[in-house]
C-alpha cells in the first residue's frame, strides 16, 4: 500500500493541555471520525510533564505516586496501547480517521509512518522505519522509547518516534510521540520495580542542534499529508462542538478507575 491517503483531511494545533484534556480530545476526534467520517490530525503539547500509560499496560502498584508528585509529573492512561511515554521534551501527534481505505493495522501504520518520515525529512531530520525482523515489546515498566517495534521510526537504530493505534466502531486513533530531547529515563525512575535501565533513544535535538517548536512540526506534517491527499488539508474549525464532546469524556481520564485499571 502506498502513502497515498487520497481523502479530505483536517488539521488542528492545540495549546498545551493536561493529560486528561489531551486524551479526551483525541477520543472525541475518534468518535467524530466514526460518526461523521471526519479525518483529522492534531499536534499538541502538555501543560505539565505527564507519564501516559498504554491502554493494556499493567501499572497498578508498579509506580511511585509520591515520587511522581514530588517531581511534578502527572499520570494518565491512553486509549492506545504500548508502553509508558513521558510527555515533556517531545511533540505529540494524533490522527483520527475512519478505517476505510487504510487496510489492516500493519498497512495503516506503514502508510502513516511514511507520511511522518516525509514530514521529518522536510525538517532535515533523517530517519527510517525499523526492520520488520524484531518483535513488538511487551508493555512492562520500561518506557516506550526503550525499543522500536517493527515499522516504527528510528535513527541509527535508535527509536525517534513511538506510535500506537487503536480501532473502535469503524474508526482508528493513532498516537505518536516525537522526542525533542531525552528524559525518558524518568519513566523508569518512577517505577517501583524497574526492570532495567532504558536504552538511549534518538532525538530531534541530536540531529538539528536545536529544539523545534510543535508548530514547526505541525507545518511539515500537514504539508507531507497534503502531498498524499487529493484535496488541501484544511484547518479544523468546529472547536465548540469538539470541546463539548471532550469535556464529557474528560472525567474518565481523570478517574483512578481508568488510570489504574490494570
Amino acid at each position: 500500500m502506498s502513502a497515498d491517503v487520497g481523502f479530505r483531511w483536517l488539521w488542528l494545533l492545540s495549546p498545551p493541555l493536561t493529560g486528561a484534556q489531551n486524551m479526551a480530545l483525541d477520543e472525541a476526534l475518534m468518535l467524530r471520525a466514526a460518526e461523521r467520517g471526519e479525518r483529522c490530525v492534531r499536534v499538541y503539547e502538555w501543560a505539565r510533564p505527564t507519564l501516559s500509560l498504554g491502554r493494556n499496560q499493567i501499572a497498578r502498584g508498579h509506580y511511585d505516586l509520591a515520587r511522581a508528585e514530588e517531581l511534578g509529573i502527572d499520570i494518565v492512561r491512553r486509549l492506545t496501547g504500548g508502553r509508558a511515554v513521558l510527555h515533556h521534551r517531545e511533540i505529540t501527534y494524533s490522527l483520527a480517521s475512519p478505517v476505510d481505505g487504510f487496510g489492516d493495522l500493519r498497512e495503516s501504520c506503514g502508510v502513516l509512518n511514511r507520511i511522518l518520515l516525509n514530514a521529518l525529512a522536510q525538517m532535515s531530520v533523517s530517519a527510517e522505519m525499523a526492520s520488520p525482523s524484531g518483535r513488538t515489546p511487551v508493555p512492562d515498566t520500561l518506557p516506550c522509547f526503550d525499543a522500536a517495534a517493527p515499522g516504527e521510526i528510528v535513527w541509527e537504530g535508535r527509536k525517534l518516534v513511538g506510535s500506537a493505534q487503536v480501532r473502535h466502531d469503524g474508526a482508528l486513533l493513532q498516537h505518536g510521540s516525537i522526542l525533542v530531547e531525552d528524559d525518558q529515563q524518568l519513566a523508569c525512575d518512577l517505577a517501583l520495580f524497574p526492570t532495567a535501565t532504558a536504552s538511549r533513544p534518538a532525538t530531534l535535538f541530536e540531529q538539528l542542534g536545536r529544539a523545534p517548536a510543535a508548530s514547526e512540526f505541525a507545518r511539515t506534517f500537514v504539508a507531507a499529508l497534503g502531498a498524499a491527499t487529493v484535496d488541501p488539508v484544511r484547518p479544523f474549525t468546529d472547536h465548540e462542538s469538539l470541546m463539548k464532546s471532550a469535556e464529557a469524556l474528560q472525567q474518565k481520564y481523570e478517574s483512578d478507575d481508568w488510570t489504574w485499571r490494570h
